[in-house]
């Protein structure tokens, strides 16, 4: 019976330094989700002026210009995937690989290959253990991201976007990341970067007309000159929403994992208690007994 009491001390113990390190991820998480929030929020003027300025380049001219024009065959595809570098953050991640696989099976069953780019440890380890290819990974700081690693990312995937298929090129650029809407809701999204489909964060009214600019020198190069500043925007837009997404689950989750803890304390006291007075019980009956085996 000593012993059992014992177990129960032990479990007390782990589990309340656990629930002390849930609290203290929670206070992190929830002390960084402000900032993150604000620097999703700081980032979207300038995503959105920049895409109705490619719009706007894009739809008062007629020329064919390879990255707002769909080609005529899609044979490869390039997926960039958005996910964490740590855990405890509940199924934030694997929310989003989901999403990615459900993307690459409908790449699939339209005929094209997929080539594929990860952002987070997370992914990486989930390519790794299944032992599927990647082209390149990035990790580090995805709950805290960095522009150059955004423009980094960008130039890869224009780089590949502009060579020949037979050479390894893509045809068409697909981001997988979760999009940030409250601290309680947070969705697996899927948009297409290239060729160019203009979709804003927040969608202007649509009576609401694109400016008129006058520019120089000719379409193609302002084009050539936008839609890279347009891809760095985007990708960072993308990996900042996805780590205020990253934050905020991680947040929820370590609260939940704090009362658990909590309760489960709560179950281990209460059978330490019950298993100490079955112990005091029983060695009360045996000296009652020793008096009267005595007194006989």
């Amino acid at each position: 019976m000593g012993a059992q009491i014992r177990v129960y001390r032990q479990k007390i113990s782990s589990t309340t330094s656990m629930r002390k390190i849930f609290k203290a991820m929670e206070l992190i998480a929830t002390s960084r989700i402000g900032k993150a929030r604000a620097r999703v929020a700081a980032s979207l003027p300038y995503a959105n002026a920049i895409t109705r300025a490619v719009s706007a380049v894009a739809s008062q001219s007629e020329i064919d210009h390879p990255l707002t024009t769909e080609p005529e065959q899609i044979r490869r595809a390039a997926v960039l995937v958005i996910t964490s570098d740590r855990g405890l953050a509940g199924s934030y991640s694997a929310s989003v690989l989901k999403q990615a696989e459900g993307l690459f099976e409908l790449l699939h069953d339209e005929g094209k290959e997929v080539k594929t780019y990860l952002v987070g440890r997370k992914a990486q380890a989930y390519f790794e253990f299944r032992n599927r290819e990647y082209a390149r990974v990035w990790t580090g700081g995805t709950d805290a991201p960095e522009f150059a690693t955004a423009r980094e990312i960008g130039e890869a995937l224009l780089a590949d976007f502009a060579t020949d298929f037979e050479e390894g090129g893509v045809d068409e650029i697909h981001v997988v990341y979760t999009r940030f809407k409250s601290m309680v809701t947070q969705e697996p999204t899927v948009i297409r970067l290239l060729p160019l489909e203009v979709v804003e964060e927040q969608a202007a009214s649509e009576s609401e007309l694109l400016p008129l600019y006058e520019f120089e020198p000719e379409t193609e190069r302002v084009l050539d000159a936008l839609l890279p500043r347009y891809i760095e925007s985007r990708i960072f837009a993308a990996m900042l929403q996805a780590a205020a997404s990253e934050l905020a689950a991680r947040q929820r989750a370590m609260k939940s994992a704090g009362d658990n803890a909590t309760d489960l304390i709560k179950k281990y006291t209460r059978l330490r208690n019950t298993a100490r007075q079955a112990e005091i019980t029983q060695e009360l009956s045996e000296i009652v007994a020793g008096a009267d085996a005595l007194a006989s």
